[in-house]
C-alpha cells in the first residue's frame, strides 16, 4: 500500500475544493488511478464549505454559560457545542464529551486549531455528500473510478494520542464484515467487523499530520478493500451494544 500526501494552499471558505486537489496533484505529478482512495482532512472541506465561525457573532445562551463555567470553556464555543451535538455527556477543563451525529466527539468536533484568530471550524454539515460532490468531480477530470473518505481525529479512551475517524465516504465500503472468516487455529470469528476507512484515515494522518502541514489529503493506492458504486452511511451502534456504554452505564 503507497501513500501520497497533497500539498494545498491555505484553504479558505468558498473555494472549490475539488479544484484545489486537482490543480495540487497536477502541479506534483500526482495522478489518481482506479481504486485509489483520497482522504481528506474534515477541517478543510468544512472551511471551503463556509463552516467557519468568528466568535465574535455567537451570543451564548443562558446554558451554555452555565456549562462553560462548569466545564472551563469559552460560552461562545459552548454554545456552539450545544447547537451541533446531540447530546453533552460530561467532560474535563477546557473539553466537553457529546453525541454528535451518533457518535463520541469532543466538544462536537469543533476544531480550534486551523483556524483564523478568534473563529472555530464546525464539523461538515454532511460530510457523506461532501464525499460524493468531491469524488464525482475528481472522477470526472481522471476518467477513473475511486473513493473519496472524509476523516477526523478523535482519542480512545485511557489511551494518549489522537487516532483516524472516518465521518463520511463515497465508493468505499466503510466497514468489513469479517464474520466466519477462520482464525489462526481454524475457529470461525463471531463479533470481528474492520472499521476500514478509520484505519484508512489513521493511515493518512501520518502524512497529514495535525499542525501547519498543508497537507489536507493523502492519495492511497492499493488497499485491500471492497469499492462501491454510490456511497454507504458509516454504521453506528446502540449503546446497549457498546462495549464502554455498557460497561460504565447507560
Amino acid at each position: 500500500m503507497q501513500l501520497f500526501g497533497i500539498k494545498t494552499p491555505l484553504i479558505k471558505p468558498g473555494d472549490d475544493m475539488a479544484g484545489i486537489l486537482i490543480r495540487a496533484m497536477k502541479a506534483t505529478d500526482i495522478s489518481p488511478r482506479k481504486n485509489d482512495i483520497i482522504v481528506l482532512a474534515e477541517s478543510a472541506v468544512a472551511t471551503a464549505e463556509g463552516r467557519v465561525v468568528e466568535l465574535g457573532t455567537i451570543k451564548p445562551s443562558k446554558q451554555a454559560v452555565e456549562l462553560s463555567k462548569l466545564y472551563e470553556n469559552d460560552p461562545r464555543k459552548m454554545e456552539l457545542i450545544i447547537r451541533e451535538s446531540d447530546e453533552i455527556l460530561g467532560g474535563i477543563p477546557g473539553v466537553v464529551v457529546t453525541i454528535t451525529r451518533g457518535v463520541l466527539s469532543p466538544s462536537a468536533g469543533i476544531d480550534n486549531s486551523n483556524a483564523p484568530e478568534g473563529c472555530v471550524v464546525l464539523l461538515p454539515e454532511n460530510p457523506g455528500r461532501s464525499a460524493a460532490r468531491i469524488r464525482e468531480r475528481i472522477m470526472s477530470e481522471y476518467n477513473c473510478s475511486l473513493a473519496v473518505i472524509i476523516g477526523d481525529s478523535r482519542t480512545q479512551p485511557l489511551r494518549l494520542g489522537c487516532v483516524g475517524i472516518a465521518l463520511g465516504c463515497a465508493g468505499i465500503e466503510p466497514v468489513e464484515d469479517v464474520r466466519g472468516r477462520k482464525d489462526l487455529f481454524g475457529r470461525p470469528l463471531l463479533i470481528t467487523r474492520r472499521a476500514t476507512v478509520d484505519n484508512l484515515v489513521s493511515a493518512a494522518q501520518i502524512i497529514m499530520g495535525e499542525a501547519d502541514e498543508c497537507t489536507p489529503g493523502v492519495l492511497i493506492r492499493g488497499a485491500p478493500v471492497k469499492f462501491i458504486e454510490g456511497s454507504e452511511d458509516i454504521p453506528t451502534i446502540s449503546r446497549d451494544e457498546c462495549l464502554y456504554f455498557g460497561c460504565f452505564g447507560k
